[in-house]
C-alpha cells in the first residue's frame, strides 16, 4: 500500500486525495494517500481478530458449539475478512486515522510486551539447550559456542550505543537522547552484573551473560527505534524526509516511509512468531494437539482394521490452548504492524501531514524499561520465593 505503483492507483479514489494543494511548504495529500491505506487494512485485520476474541471469550473445550467456528468454516471467515478490508477503504477521513493512531499506539505498546516475553524466552532457552549440551558431552565446544555469541552480541550492542551517541547527540541541546541511551546503558549494565551474581546463579544455575546480551542488543534496538521518532531534526537526522519524484519543485513528492528502524522491527516481528511458532512446535505439543489412534497410552502403535489412521478430538476434556487469547494476540500484532509500517507517525489535523510525536518516543522507551523488568523478575524471582519451582 505504501509503494509508488500501488499509491499511483489509490490516488484515484477521490475520498483517498480530495486536494492538490501543498501544506506546510513541501507535503500535500497524496503522501498520505499510502499511509491511510495501510491504516484501513491493518484496521480489518484488527477488527477481524478482535471479533474473534469476543466470540471465543470461555470457550472450554471442543463440546462448545463455538470450538467449530474456531476450527473450520475457513472460506466463510475468508470472506468476513475480505469484506471488512473492502469495507474500511470507505470509511471517511475526517478523525479516523488520528483516533485510530491512538488506539495503535496502545496495542503496539502491548505487542512490544509480548515481543520482549518472547525474546527473554529465547535467551533463556538458548543458553539452557547450550549448557544441557556442555553438560552431555563435548564440554569446550558448547562453551566456546556461549562466549563467542556473547561476546560477539554484547559487541554489537556496543557499537550500536556509540552509534546512537553520535548521530543523536549531535548538538548540546539534545539532553533527552543522551538521557534515554544513557539510562538504558546503565540498566543493562546492571541486569547483567545481576545475571551473574552467585546467589542467583545458585538458584537459577543456566542464567548467565548470553540471556543478558541479547536482552541487552534488544533494549539497544528499542532505544535506537524511539531516537528515530524524536521530533528534532537536529538531534534526530533520520527523521521522516519527504524526497521529489521529479526534477524540479513542480513535481509530486513521495515519502520516505522504509527507514531502518522500522526495517529492522520488522525483522525482529518475523523471527518472534518463527520462534514462537517453533516452540509450540515440539513433539510434545504435536503430539498433545494431534492425537491419533495409533498412538497408545505406553507409547506404542495401534493398527486400525483397515490400515487407516484417523486423528480424533482431544480437546473434548478442554482446550489446548486460549481461542481468545490467540486472537487478542492477533489483534495487537495487527496494530504493531501498523504502527511500524508507517513509522509511528501521526496524521495532521487535516490528514494531509505526517508528523513524529514525543509519545511515540516515550512507548517505545517506557516498553523497554518494562522488558528490562521483566527479564530482571525472571533473575531474581527464583532467590526470593526459593520455594518454588521455576524450571
Amino acid at each position: 500500500m505504501i509503494i509508488p505503483g500501488v499509491e499511483d492507483g489509490l490516488k484515484k479514489l477521490p475520498w483517498f486525495c480530495t486536494s492538490s494543494t501543498t501544506i506546510t511548504g513541501s507535503v500535500n495529500c497524496d503522501i498520505v494517500v499510502g499511509h491511510q491505506a495501510v491504516y484501513r487494512m491493518c484496521f480489518a485485520m484488527a477488527a477481524f481478530f478482535f471479533l474473534f476474541v469476543i466470540i471465543m471469550i470461555c470457550v472450554r473445550s471442543s463440546r462448545d458449539p463455538r470450538a467449530y467456528i474456531q476450527n473450520g468454516f475457513w472460506f466463510i471467515k475468508f470472506l468476513i475478512l475480505v469484506g471488512i478490508t473492502v469495507g474500511a477503504f470507505f470509511i471517511p477521513n475526517g478523525v479516523f486515522t488520528t483516533v485510530w493512531y491512538y488506539f495503535g499506539m496502545v496495542g503496539g505498546f502491548l505487542f512490544f510486551l509480548i515481543q520482549l516475553v518472547l525474546i527473554i524466552d529465547l535467551a533463556h532457552s538458548w543458553s539452557q539447550s547450550w549448557l544441557q549440551r556442555a553438560e552431555d558431552g563435548n564440554t569446550k565446544c558448547w562453551y566456546a559456542a556461549l562466549l563467542i555469541c556473547t561476546v560477539l552480541i554484547y559487541a554489537g550492542a556496543i557499537v550500536a550505543i556509540v552509534f546512537l551517541y553520535i548521530y543523536y547527540t549531535g548538538s548540546g541541546d539534545c539532553v533527552h537522547n543522551k538521557v534515554f541511551i544513557s539510562l538504558n546503558l546503565i540498566f543493562c549494565v546492571i541486569v547483567s552484573v545481576v545475571s551473574i551474581l552467585p546467589k542467583v546463579q545458585e538458584a537459577q544455575p543456566h542464567s548467565g551473560l548470553l540471556q543478558a546480551s541479547v536482552i541487552t542488543l534488544y533494549t539497544i534496538f528499542i532505544t535506537w527505534s524511539a531516537m528515530a521518532n524524536v521530533p528534532d531534526k537536529i538531534c534526530n537526522p533520520t527523521l521522516l524526509a519527504f524526497v521529489h519524484t521529479g526534477t524540479n519543485s513542480s513535481n509530486s513528492v513521495a515519502a520516505q516511509w522504509w527507514d531502518a528502524p522500522s526495517i529492522v522491527g520488522l525483522v525482529i516481528f518475523i523471527l518472534c512468531t518463527l520462534f514462537i511458532s517453533l516452540r509450540n512446535s515440539s513433539n510434545q505439543q504435536v503430539n498433545k494437539l494431534m492425537l491419533t489412534e495409533e498412538s497408545s497410552g505406553d507409547g506404542g502403535v495401534q493398527s486400525t482394521e483397515d490400515g487407516v489412521y484417523r486423528a480424533y478430538d482431544n480437546e473434548e476434556d478442554g482446550v489446548c490452548y486460549s481461542y481468545s487469547f490467540f486472537h487478542f494476540c492477533l489483534f495487537l500484532a495487527s496494530l504493531y504492524i501498523m504502527m511500524t509500517l508507517t513509522n509511528w507517525y501521526l496524521p495532521g489535523s487535516s490528514n494531509n501531514s505526517m508528523t513524529s510525536p514525543w509519545s511515540a518516543v516515550w512507548v517505545k522507551i517506557s516498553s523497554s524499561w518494562v522488558g528490562l523488568l521483566l527479564y530482571l523478575w525472571t533473575l531474581i524471582a527464583p532467590v526470593i520465593f526459593s520455594d518454588r519451582d521455576f524450571s
